[in-house]
């Protein structure tokens, strides 16, 4: 019976306490820090462990240099930006250039029921110390991979400016000339083969959200019951709350399990 370990997005950024990220989600320190004493404790009994990591231009659609008002200044983050919003003129592209396909982009969102445009703090910025894992759960990470002789399967998502890329499986509006924004057929066709899949992350009421659903539609409710959610390794945003506990009872009603890091053992 083969154990997979799916961690979203477990990174600096978005970590409370001492790490104290640009997108700090209330108790996400104390969820990586439970998640990782419990990969030291089922290292091996875990036979793959796959790990995304949100990896961002600071120059992208979703952080506030990309617009600008009237007055030249930028949105606050957590600004939510509609269609009309841009069609009368509130908020503009600072590139004139990017302004259709900026429009677009907010439709297309609009059109799919998708979140809203939500303009974020600069996260995860490539190459940054924030982009890198919580420390204590990097360190546990690499005594799995020594312990197995093997390698964390780091999947990356984000690095494309013109869409948000909540799912680690694709974006928000997929971009044909980018591959890295399509559906990531080599993480479904791992997961698939897996017999337990459990699942952790930041943030619950987005990346972690749209990352189950994406894996659930691609794979179906059969598969949904092998996932086991670990209910204390994820939060959150402040104000999302609703949302993720609407997507957990419809999961749960479909028959994805839970279980807490203390007391799941594979």
């Amino acid at each position: 019976m083969s154990l997979h370990l799916l961690i979203i997005d477990a990174q600096r950024d978005f970590c409370d306490g001492p790490c104290k990220g640009s997108l700090a989600i209330p108790g996400a320190d104390a969820d990586m820090s439970r998640l990782a004493v419990m990969v030291r404790r089922l290292a091996p009994r875990i036979d793959m462990v796959h790990a995304t990591m949100d990896a961002h231009h600071a120059m992208d659609i979703a952080h506030p240099i990309w617009w600008r008002d009237d007055a030249g200044d930028s949105p606050a983050p957590f600004t939510i930006i509609t269609a009309a919003d841009i069609e009368n003129g509130i908020w503009t592209t600072r590139d004139p250039a990017r302004l259709t396909r900026s429009l677009d982009y907010v439709r297309q969102l609009q059109a799919h029921g998708n979140y809203p445009l939500c303009i974020w703090p600069p996260h995860c910025l490539i190459a940054s110390t924030g982009q890198c894992l919580h420390p204590q759960l990097f360190e546990a990470l690499c005594d799995w991979e020594s312990i197995h002789l093997a390698q964390v399967n780091f999947a990356s998502k984000g690095s494309n400016p013109w869409t948000e890329h909540y799912s680690a499986i694709q974006a928000e509006v997929p971009d044909p000339a980018d591959a890295g924004s399509l559906p990531n057929t080599a993480l479904i066709q791992a997961l698939a083969k897996a017999d337990t899949v459990a699942v952790a992350g930041e943030a619950l009421s987005h990346c972690v959200r749209a990352t189950v659903c994406d894996i659930v539609d691609a794979l179906g409710d059969d598969w949904l019951k092998r996932l086991i959610f670990l209910v204390d390794a994820s939060s959150s945003v402040p104000g999302f709350e609703a949302e993720s506990a609407e997507f957990l009872e419809k999961m749960r009603g479909r028959g994805m399990r839970v279980a807490e890091t203390t007391n799941f053992q594979g």
